[in-house]
This record gives structure tokens, C-alpha cells and sequence, in this order.
């Protein structure tokens, strides 16, 4: 059974102790004169000598004192002065923890032990800037009182508790005996305490002490980037205006800065003020880390650091992080869970899609995913891409890139099984069809997905190969054509083919020039493709390959 030291048991205390608790001093001698002993413990260890001293009963406490004087040797004084109770607390312990000057005085002109450790390794000293009691440290310190000892299980110094507690006088006498750069067990200063709990005026003292602005803990972390992390703007000014450095690197896993706290947890102001101040190099440079990244799960610092020029593509981290952009690690996070606003946000910004995003897309199983991304980009025919390298925006949008759209083809074409989901969308955003002709899709599509393509061709000009797993689809009863593709389209279809042809599908499928040609009204749906009914699907995409979440898709010969 464990023994609780903390709690006084009424029947273990003396008489004598629980007079001197009381304060009652005649009622103290009349007990001290009946012989009554002073040196009982109660169940905590506690003598008559702690009650007093923590009760503040300096009368009380002179009379124990004469008692023992009495009683025998000033070396047996001496000993009962500084006796301890089951946690290692002396009478000079408990009157400092307190606040009780005169107590404190009086003991140790008695010889008390100034720097005696209790069990868990405080001291008088620690305890009175522990309680903020202002006179007592001062007191402490102008007896000698160890200053830079370490206490608690975490090696703070009385500094340290000081700066934590917010007790600023107190850290005015302190900066002027300790040492501003003692460090705790994780390598942390008493400047990092006042960063970190935003004590603006403790910090401002040491600063003026002297004390290192650009301190590094253990980990790397400096004082800038926990005020950062935790949100104290008036903190992270000062140590801006007095010095501190926002590009030194804080981690040992990778060169974060304070910028990147700022934008992960999401303190805007700060996050302005290190933008002005942080170096650019972290943006794209290969071997950094642009702080979108950290960025990810907070819309607000997403929008300020794309509005102050931070590039939505980033540097590839894949080395470092374990992704490669932005909008890849915000991706990620959409394969159980809707698209985030921060996917929204980087791709209206432009942010390119790498074969990896458009699996994280497909995934996720979202139409309104793809969707998004199709009303933000716009997709060009491919002879056009590869002739612009720099792929201007379009009416307001972003090109695709020949490279993203690759991309895009390789990942849909293993997922034929689910082009009733992805196909018209693509068509609607002026997908050039004949990306699609190709053997893996005409083997694999189901039926009402094959007619559905197959109408945004001229079939009759399809390449023998082609018509030949057609055929071989008709005969196996896989395929069965709605239209006689077998036979010679329409002379309307071929018109609206060669009117698709001559303005682009881009154009046809995703602005209004429909509208502007001479033709009549009723003929504007016709040449857009709208009579054509879309297949209906029953089930969400899945990737097909077990690979393909980490992007190990099989890949298909495209454009």
C-alpha cells in the first residue's frame, strides 16, 4: 500500500504541532512547559517546527526554537532546523514556498540550509520564485542562495520558472546573479520559456540582458519559431526588432523556418510579418521547403501566401516529405474525405497535376473533384501544347500542360471499366476524342461507354486495327452499336465534325462562339454534342491496379 505523504491524518498530529498551526502561542508554551515534545512527526513527517513555518507563525516558531535551545546543543539546534519531512521539505522550504518573510529571516539566522533539495529536487529558492513571492527572492539571493542550480525532473533553473510563471520582477533580480543561457534537458533557455508561453515583458528583460535572441533547443527550434508556432505576435515582433534570424533552419529532419509554423498553424499576422522578412529560397529552390506545404490544412495561409507570390507548385519534396507539390500532400488527404478547400485553392492558382494526383483524383471518387479541376483548367489539342512551352492561361484558365495531360490519359486508360463516371466530363471540357482510339479502350470499354465515344468521331474513317476488335466485340455479343457504325455517318454528323475540327473541341465544348455562327438556333445544341445521351454508372471508380496508390500504374501508350 502506498503512503500518501501529502495529507494530514488529524489523529497523528501532535498537540504541540497542531498548536503551533494554529498560531496559538500561550497555548504552544503551557504544552512545551508540561514537557510535551517538539520533535513528534505526524504522518507526513512533519514536526511542530514545519507548522509553524508554513503557517507563518514566527512567535510560535521562536518558541519551539527556545525549546530546543534549551533542550540541549546549538549543533542539536542546528539539526532540528534543517530536519526534513517525508518529502524532503525543511521549515525554510515551506515558509519560502509561502511567501513568509519574517519566518524565512528568522530561520536562517538559525542556520538554516539556504540551498537544501527536497525529494524532487526544489529548494527554498525555487519555491519562493515558484510562488511569485518577490521579497523572499530577493532575500534568497542576497544570502547566497544557489542560483543556477538545476531543479525538477526537467532541469529547469529557477530562471526558467521565473520566465514561465510570468513573474517578471522576479526575473529583473534574477537576470542580474543567473546565467541567461542555462539550459533544461531538451537544451532550452529561459528566452525560449518567455517564446514559447508569450511573456512578453520576461522576454523583453532578457533580451535587454543580453540574452541570445537566436538560441537553438536540442531539436534546432528557435525562439522566433515557437513565438510562431504558438501565436504570440507581440513576441515575434520584439524578437524580429531586436535581431532574431527568421531563415535559420530549426529542424534537423529539414530545413523548416519560422514561417513554416506560422502558415501550418494558421496565425495569419505573423505569417504576414515573417512573409516580408523570410528569404524566397524556401519557395522553389530544390533542398527547401515552401511553407504551402505546411500550409496545407489552413485556407487562410494558402490564400496569403499564394497572394504574396508563393508559387502553388512549390519544389518537388518527395525527398523530404514524401510528396512532390502542395496540391499532392493536399490531395492525398481526399481518398476517404472530400476534396479540401485547399486543394480548390491550389488548383485555381494554377498548380500543375502530376500521373500521382490524377490516381489521388480518380481515387477519391469524387465527380465534384474532377469537376473541379476540369473548371479550372483548360484543355488545349495536344499539337497546340506541344508547340507552347510557357501554356498561357485561356479565357481565365490554366492550359493543361502536355505533360499533365499524359498524365491524365495514362490514368484514365486504366480505368476503362469506370468511363461512364470520367468520360463525358472530359468530353464536355473539350477532351480531343481521338486521344481515346485505342485498342486498350475499345477492348475494355463497356457498350453504352464505346457508343457514347464512338459518336465523337467519324467511325467510318476508324484504322482497320481498330475496326477489327469492333467487329470482333459485335461477334462475341459485348458490344452491341446503337447507331450502324458499320455503315457511312450522316452528312449532319460529318458537318459537325468538321465544325468541331476547324474551332477546336476546346472552343466548341467550353465557351459560347456556338452561339455566334449563322446557323439557327435549334442547330447550337446539335453542334455541341448535347443530343448525345451519357452512359449511367452505378459505382464510384476504384483504381483497378493494387499498386496504383503509390503510383505504380500500368502504363499506356499515349498521344
Amino acid at each position: 500500500m502506498r503512503m500518501d505523504f501529502t495529507q494530514c491524518y488529524p489523529d497523528t498530529v501532535s498537540s504541540v504541532a497542531a498548536a503551533a498551526r494554529s498560531g496559538c502561542r500561550r497555548r504552544l508554551r503551557r504544552l512545551i512547559k508540561k514537557g510535551r515534545s517538539v520533535d513528534c512527526r505526524d504522518n507526513r513527517g512533519w514536526k511542530a517546527l514545519h507548522e509553524a513555518a508554513a503557517a507563518g507563525n514566527e512567535e510560535c516558531l521562536q518558541e519551539i526554537l527556545s525549546a530546543v535551545d534549551a533542550a540541549g546543543s546549538s549543533q542539536g539546534s542546528r539539526a532540528y532546523v534543517n530536519s526534513l519531512t517525508h518529502e524532503g521539505e525543511s521549515a525554510c522550504y515551506l515558509a519560502a514556498q509561502r511567501g513568509h518573510l519574517s519566518v524565512v529571516q528568522l530561520l536562517l539566522k538559525r542556520h538554516a540550509n539556504i540551498n537544501q533539495l527536497t525529494n524532487d529536487l526544489s529548494c527554498p529558492l525555487y519555491a519562493a520564485v515558484d510562488g511569485g513571492h518577490k521579497d523572499v527572492v530577493e532575500l534568497l539571493v542576497s544570502k547566497g542562495a544557489e542560483v543556477n542550480r538545476t531543479h525538477t525532473a526537467s532541469c529547469w533553473t529557477c530562471l526558467h520558472q521565473a520566465v514561465y510563471k510570468g513573474h517578471h520582477e522576479i526575473v529583473r533580480i534574477l537576470v542580474n546573479v543567473c546565467n541567461l543561457e542555462a539550459r533544461d534537458d531538451h537544451r532550452i533557455t529561459p528566452l525560449f520559456v518567455a517564446a514559447q508561453y508569450g511573456q512578453q515583458e520576461c522576454l523583453e528583460i532578457l533580451v535587454n540582458a543580453g540574452a541570445n535572441v537566436n538560441t537553438q533547443a536540442a531539436d534546432l527550434a528557435t525562439p522566433l519559431l515557437i513565438a510562431s508556432q504558438e501565436g504570440h505576435l507581440a513576441c515575434v515582433d520584439f524578437l524580429l526588432d531586436h535581431g532574431a534570424d527568421p531563415n535559420k533552419a530549426c529542424s534537423h529532419d529539414w530545413p523548416q523556418l519560422p514561417i513554416h509554423a506560422a502558415a501550418e498553424f494558421g496565425h495569419i499576422s505573423i505569417l504576414r510579418r515573417l512573409i516580408a522578412v523570410t528569404d524566397r529560397v524556401c519557395d522553389q529552390y530544390y533542398g527547401m521547403v515552401s511553407p504551402l506545404y505546411t500550409a496545407v490544412h489552413r485556407n487562410e495561409s494558402i490564400e496569403l501566401l499564394l497572394s504574396e507570390g508563393y508559387s502553388p507548385d512549390a519544389q518537388d519534396c518527395t525527398h523530404i516529405l514524401g510528396y512532390c507539390s502542395p496540391l499532392s500532400y493536399a490531395l492525398s488527404c481526399t481518398s476517404k474525405n472530400p476534396y479540401s478547400e485547399s486543394v480548390r485553392l491550389l488548383i485555381a492558382a494554377g498548380a500543375s497535376l502530376s500521373e500521382t494526383d490524377w490516381i489521388c483524383v480518380f481515387l477519391s471518387g469524387e465527380k465534384d473533384l474532377l469537376q473541379l479541376i476540369l473548371e479550372h483548367r483548360w484543355i488545349a489539342p495536344p499539337e497546340t501544347l506541344a508547340m507552347n512551352s510557357s501554356v498561357p492561361n485561356r479565357h481565365g484558365k490554366t492550359v493543361l500542360k502536355l505533360q499533365e495531360l499524359r498524365g491524365l490519359l495514362c490514368v484514365i486508360l486504366n480505368q476503362v471499366h469506370f468511363a461512364a463516371y470520367w468520360l463525358p466530363l472530359l468530353m464536355k471540357a473539350g477532351l480531343e476524342p481521338s486521344l481515346l482510339l485505342q485498342p486498350h479502350m475499345l477492348e475494355h470499354a463497356d457498350g453504352a461507354v464505346l457508343n457514347y465515344l464512338l459518336e465523337f468521331v467519324n467511325w467510318s474513317t476508324l484504322s482497320v486495327p481498330l475496326k477489327r476488335i469492333l467487329d470482333q466485340r459485335r461477334v462475341e455479343k459485348t458490344w452491341k452499336p446503337c447507331l450502324p457504325f458499320d455503315s457511312i455517318p450522316s452528312l449532319s454528323h460529318i458537318c459537325r465534325l468538321q465544325v468541331r475540327s476547324v474551332l477546336g473541341p476546346d472552343l466548341l465544348m467550353r465557351t459560347s462562339v456556338v452561339q455566334q455562327l449563322p446557323v439557327p438556333s435549334p442547330m447550337h445544341g446539335f453542334l455541341k454534342f448535347s443530343d448525345i445521351p451519357e452512359p449511367s454508372y452505378t459505382e464510384s471508380p476504384q483504381l483497378l491496379h493494387g499498386g496504383a496508390r503509390n503510383g505504380n500504374t500500368q502504363h499506356i501508350h499515349v498521344l
